[in-house]
């Protein structure tokens, strides 16, 4: 254990040290570290997937599920989408050293507010190689460093991404050790990462809501947390039908098993006699489970009985819950106690309801008249994203390259002395 926590210890301190020069470099050079990167990907592909296959071998000797297997996956494609993304990131403006505000004190003083780097950031996922080369390159456009630490699975494949993207830093004239990667594959390397406090500013766990729990029961370092996407859509009783209808189809079909898909729908009673059975036709078609309450069961003889732990459940599946509800009051309360902050949705054609819905649920996206699958920073227009935070602080909701900063003041003065 002694020899685990110092071989961690040493990534984490290589990291802290390569995160200074990294807040000093101008756009300029991160752009062509970024543009190097995206560059060995593409030309080291049949290395990658050299070095996945044997990844896939060890993860199907193991027995791991057919979805994980998916998941770990390098293809020429997947490799491509890679590289793409890397580029994506180069097109996105810089915000390192961008002032926010400034404004004159009585006294003559200017004082503003600049955008910094957070430092270092520590991410633990599973599975999906990508994210190493997604995450990597949102921390370097934003003058972090990062450590890394994949699932045991995917070790050589993620070795494998971070080794090229450390040749381009270096061949940039960056330090390397701005992407570091922890190579143990012992969970205790994960205990000794979230000790690491004196290194590793945030940390940020990407993976099911087992992990995250565990991660922020054991961190001394900050955590933003995600436990769970349980994502409601309240159909109001004034609401346009047909484009309700093609809003929750949407939203529960296009791709289930992902975090902002919804799982409950929540319908007014008014609205429940012509809405029910015709969106239970769409969604049955579409192969969707229905569990809902007694009045939903009435009216949609497909649906089951749902139980108590349905409406806090996050299916990740082709499964929805279903509510009627006597107002909106008792919509937005059902998701003050079932929700889990990440995104909820109104459809309505009533202004005053929709505004109200929009200020009064709490939630790090809030819709009106379009589906919760829009809680994406490439689709809200950040250009990616590291994650969603269901944490306030700092950040609520999609964490683009903005989110991966935080500001300090700055002031200006002529001679001013306090008195």
């Amino acid at each position: 254990m002694v020899d685990l926590r110092d071989g961690v210890e040493r990534v984490c301190r290589a990291a802290k040290e390569a995160s200074a020069p990294m807040a000093h470099a101008d756009a300029s050079r991160k752009n062509a570290a970024l543009a190097a990167m995206a560059k060995g990907l593409r030309e080291r592909a049949e290395w990658l997937k050299a070095e996945n296959r044997l990844d896939m071998e060890a993860a199907r000797t193991k027995g791991i599920s057919a979805a994980m297997l998916d998941r770990l996956l390098l293809t020429d494609e997947r490799i491509r989408h890679m590289a793409d993304g890397i580029e994506e990131v180069i097109a996105l403006p810089d915000p390192v050293g961008e002032v926010t505000k400034m404004w004159r004190r009585p006294n003559g003083l200017w004082v503003g507010r600049m955008r910094i780097p957070l430092g270092v950031i520590g991410i633990i996922y599973e599975s999906r190689p990508n994210v190493t080369a997604d995450a990597a390159a949102l921390c370097i456009k934003s003058g972090n460093a990062v450590v890394l630490r994949g699932g045991s699975e995917a070790i050589r494949s993620n070795t494998a991404i971070a080794r090229i993207l450390r040749d381009a830093l270096s061949g940039g004239g960056l330090p390397a050790d701005a992407v570091s990667i922890i190579e143990q594959t012992d969970r205790e390397a994960i205990d000794c990462m979230l000790a690491a406090e004196a290194f590793i500013d945030l940390i940020i766990p990407r993976g099911g809501e087992g992990l995250i729990r565990s991660v922020v029961e054991k961190s001394r370092i900050p955590v933003i947390k995600h436990y769970k996407g349980v994502c409601h859509i309240y159909v109001d009783e004034d609401v346009d039908l047909p484009q309700a209808v093609s809003v929750c189809v949407n939203a529960k079909v296009q791709r289930p098993g992902v975090c902002n898909a919804m799982e409950t729908l929540l319908v007014h009673e008014k609205a429940a006699p012509a809405f029910l059975p015709a969106v239970a036709a769409e969604l049955v078609k579409n192969g969707v489970e229905l569990r809902g309450c007694p009045w939903t069961v009435r009216l949609v003889p497909q649906a089951k009985p749902a139980s108590d732990e349905d409406w806090g459940t996050e299916y990740l599946d082709l499964i929805l819950a279903v509510k009627v509800v006597a107002s909106m009051e008792e919509a937005m309360e059902h998701i003050r106690r079932y929700g889990s902050l990440h995104t909820e949705a109104i459809l309505t054609t009533d202004h005053a309801r929709a505004m109200r819905f929009v200020r009064e649920v709490d939630s790090s996206l809030v819709l009106v008249n379009a589906s919760t699958r829009f809680n994406d920073g490439f689709q809200l227009g950040l250009g990616a994203e590291i994650g969603i935070s269901t944490t306030k602080i700092h950040a609520f909701g999609p964490m683009g390259l903005e989110e991966l900063t935080t500001t300090k003041f700055i002031a200006f003065g002529d001679g001013q002395v306090r008195q």
